[in-house]
């Protein structure tokens, strides 16, 4: 008996994401992982997995799978979405059996940008420096999904789940983003812009950067910065005065200003923003 998944669609864009590759930066790379880190872990949760199990992460919908061999137990988190088995609605964030040979289907969601379709044992897909997950800037991990790829599932543990539904997340509202002002706050004429104004997210947003518009930062300084370390939810300032939010596929170093850091589970929020959506920010203090 095969316990796996044959793709037969992916949307814009599909790709195995697990928690990433942590403690590697010091040799040039970066974590990368699922951009809705919350998502992934709530889908494993579901499914009784561990956290860091691999699953699916979905891009403004269009997956079909077929289940091979044997059935598997599945559910889909992230951005809320209709989820059909070989026709029928079963919804996302609950918890869902799909027979060998059904069809899975995650179409468009109404709000919100990535769902996660997680399967009882995790996707198995080859491992690369310790993690599965597929890094866009540097390209280490699976490649993205294809149709005729097939996907590996792992045997489950001992536990078993103990829900049939999870919560979920109300994406249609305009997004706040909670930030602490950054190193490099004084690199620009007036950081309060960042929080004074109503952002867009540009079309120039992927799983490295969100690129934001509709206002500009002026620098206060001529100089340049040397290349200095990066991290997920730092808001650098290129000279066009755009800020470009850091997501999980960023590099390890850029040499911008950072002058805003986004507090982690609000960087999940952002990973779910769509070109065109409004977001805004609010200072809070360090710890």
């Amino acid at each position: 008996m095969t316990r796996a998944l044959r793709v037969h669609a992916t949307g814009p864009l599909a790709l195995v994401q697990d928690l990433g590759r942590r403690g590697l930066s010091g040799v040039g790379v970066g974590r990368s992982g699922a951009a809705d880190r919350g998502a992934l872990r709530q889908v494993n949760r579901a499914l009784a997995n561990s956290d860091d199990a691999a699953a699916v992460e979905v891009t403004y919908g269009g997956l079909e799978v077929a289940v091979l061999d044997e059935g598997l137990w599945c559910c889909v988190t992230g951005a809320p979405c209709p989820v059909r088995v070989d026709g029928r609605d079963v919804g996302s964030h609950a918890v869902f059996f799909a027979e060998p040979g059904a069809r899975v289907v995650l179409d468009r969601p109404a709000a919100g940008l990535r769902s996660y379709l997680g399967v009882r044992g995790g996707v198995a897909a080859e491992q690369v420096l310790g993690s599965r997950a597929s890094d866009v800037l540097s390209g280490l991990g699976p490649a993205a999904l294809s149709a005729g790829d097939v996907l590996p599932v792992g045997t489950p543990g001992d536990r078993f789940p103990e829900v049939d539904s999870v919560a979920a997340p109300d994406l249609a509202g305009e997004a706040v983003l909670r930030a602490v002002r950054g190193p490099r706050d004084g690199w620009v004429d007036d950081v309060d812009a960042l929080v004074a104004s109503t952002w867009a997210v540009t079309e120039r947003s992927n799983r490295v950067g969100m690129r934001l518009g509709g206002h500009a930062l002026r620098p206060a300084r001529p100089q340049e910065l040397p290349s200095e370390g990066a991290w997920r939810g730092a808001v650098q300032v290129p000279p066009s005065g755009e800020p470009v939010l850091f997501l999980a596929d960023h590099p390890v170093t850029g040499g911008y200003p950072v002058v805003a850091v986004v507090v982690d589970a609000d960087v999940d929020r952002a990973a779910q923003l769509r070109p065109g959506d409004p977001v805004r920010f609010r200072w809070i203090e360090a710890p």
